[in-house]
């Protein structure tokens, strides 16, 4: 076996989103280092995946409430795979608790797995990546949260938004040694963390997400009717396939929303060319002619300005003057204002 094979820390890796990553880089051809906090079985269960595609793979438990220490697990997987290429911070946990009734033990357990432990992994991850040479890969799993607030989850939306953030940063810091950071914002999914981990996601109804329910982390592929369609059945992995194709790339720092990234600014030329320019577009049949381009345009703000300048002027004319040394609003016993 080829132990010089790129390699891949996944925390939180035991089930849902993790496990799902694990297996997938593991079928790209990367050894992946595995990461547990209570589920040691589900973990060994993700190793066995892992390893049936002809991977190594590396197990080490990592409670994030307890830091500093508990980050020195990537430390560890990485001397016993030999090296780190990616690092895909995905632990992550929640709260179902009212923004008046949280303790702040609770905020601060969230707080530390869902933003300060990234924080720290991905500081040992990249010194590693940056000794090593070759640059690497960080991922950072948030939140469609990070934008969208969600009531009883206060901490959560709070260290989602941090973890977003910080993404933005590390991208800009780490980007001349050749590490590239960026983050994915998953919407509802049938994870244990939601409850949903025995659950036929085909079954459940979301009508205010587009495919109409939750996502899946184990990558079913059954038939679904998507609404809006007519009623046409689809199968899931051919509408994801083309609505990853169609979605725009964003920069590294930038983040992936649901099925898609965040679509730049629509610049002038997008929108002649989906709208059509003005010189394409039909000139009213009665009435002269308007002139058009971008000359024509400008000229029209400039006398919109200008008229607007005059107004204020006219205005200003009629206004009392204040006598002089008055300053209206001003202190009196300050004096007059310089």
């Amino acid at each position: 076996m080829d132990h010089a094979s790129p390699v891949a820390v996944v925390t939180g890796a035991d089930s849902g989103i993790g496990r799902a990553t694990a297996v997938r880089l593991a079928r790209e051809g990367m050894d992946v280092g595995i990461t547990w906090h209570t589920d040691e079985e589900g973990a060994r269960h993700t190793a066995e995946e892992v390893r049936s595609h002809g991977r190594r793979a590396a197990v080490a438990r990592m409670d994030l409430t307890d830091l500093p220490g508990a980050a020195h697990a990537v430390d560890d997987l990485a001397r016993e795979l030999g090296r780190i290429d990616v690092l895909v911070n995905n632990a992550g946990t929640g709260t179902a608790t009212p923004f008046l009734d949280i303790p702040y033990e609770t905020v601060r357990d969230v707080l530390d797995v869902d933003l300060a432990g990234p924080f720290l992994c991905s500081q040992h991850a990249a010194r590693r990546m940056i000794d090593q040479g070759g640059g690497g890969r960080i991922v950072n799993v948030t939140s469609v949260h990070e934008h969208q607030p969600r009531v009883g989850a206060a901490p959560y939306c709070a260290a989602k938004g941090g973890l977003g953030l910080l993404t933005q940063v590390l991208a800009l810091e780490l980007a001349e040694h050749g590490i590239t950071v960026n983050a994915v914002a998953p919407g509802e999914i049938a994870t244990p963390m939601t409850g949903q981990e025995d659950r036929d996601v085909r079954e459940e109804r979301r009508p205010g997400i587009p495919l109409g329910r939750p996502g899946d982390a184990a990558g079913g592929r059954g038939r679904h009717r998507l609404p809006g369609r007519r009623g046409r059945l689809v199968r899931d992995r051919r509408v994801l396939e083309r609505r990853r194709r169609d979605a725009p790339h964003g920069p590294a720092g930038r983040l992936a929303p649901g099925e898609g990234r965040l679509a730049p600014p629509l610049t002038r030329h997008r929108h002649r060319h989906r709208h059509g320019s003005r010189r394409q577009r039909r000139r009213p049949a009665a009435g002269p002619a308007r002139r058009t381009g971008p000359a024509a345009g400008r000229a029209r703000v400039t006398a919109r300005r200008r008229t607007a300048r005059s107004a204020r002027s006219a205005s200003s004319s009629a206004r009392p003057r204040p006598s002089a040394g008055s300053r209206p609003g001003w202190p009196a016993a300050c004096g007059p204002r310089r």
